[in-house]
Order: structure tokens, then C-alpha cells, then sequence
């Protein structure tokens, strides 16, 4: 298992919005996550930063290729299409990032 950890901008003028969206989450796209062995997805917001910290644990053995089957689902498309024009990507993110990936520095069970 890999814990997995991500950040991102909220558009100020958006936060209810990507709230209420999050607050009923399609099932398809649930259930693709699911698919994807993705589990323990977990979206917090820092206000008034507008900062939002996304954690999930893989437990697949290809994240890349887990990665590319959701990414081709259409509607994990249509989500994401409604959801990105909420967020605000971080400047210092990786090229090809949305989100920007975290470096897991501390861990205890």
C-alpha cells in the first residue's frame, strides 16, 4: 500500500460550489476510484487559504496504469470538468501536474 498525498488552490469564489459538488459525488465516479484501487480518498480544505489537501491509499500494483484507466473514463472526464475550473493550481507544481504531489516526510500507525 501507497499513501499517496496532493495539493491544490481553491478559487476563493468557489469554495461552495466545489463543497456542495463534493458533498454528492457521482457513484460512477466513485465507483471508478474504487476500480482504480484507490481507497481512503480524502479531500480537506484549509480556509482562508483556500488550500485543499487530497490523501488516498493505493493498493494496486501499476499506479500509472490506474491512473490512465480513470483518466480515460468519461465520467471521471465529465467530473473532473466541472470540478477543475474550481481549483487553482500551485505555480510550483511539476510540469504536467494539476494537482501537485506531496513527499510523505512522516508516517506513524
Amino acid at each position: 500500500m501507497q499513501r499517496m498525498g496532493m495539493v491544490i488552490g481553491l478559487k476563493p469564489e468557489k469554495v461552495a460550489e466545489y463543497k456542495r459538488l463534493h458533498a454528492a459525488v457521482w457513484p460512477e465516479v466513485l465507483s471508478m476510484i474504487s476500480a482504480c484501487n484507490i481507497k481512503n480518498y480524502t479531500i480537506f480544505l484549509k480556509e482562508p487559504e483556500n488550500l485543499l489537501f487530497g490523501y488516498w491509499e493505493y493498493h494496486g500494483e501499476d499506479f500509472e496504469a490506474d491512473a490512465a484507466r480513470m483518466a480515460a473514463d468519461p465520467k471521471t472526464q465529465e467530473w473532473w470538468s466541472v470540478c477543475m475550473p474550481c481549483q487553482e493550481p500551485l505555480e510550483t507544481r511539476k510540469e504536467g501536474e494539476w494537482w501537485a504531489m506531496m513527499e510523505e516526510v512522516f508516517h506513524h500507525e
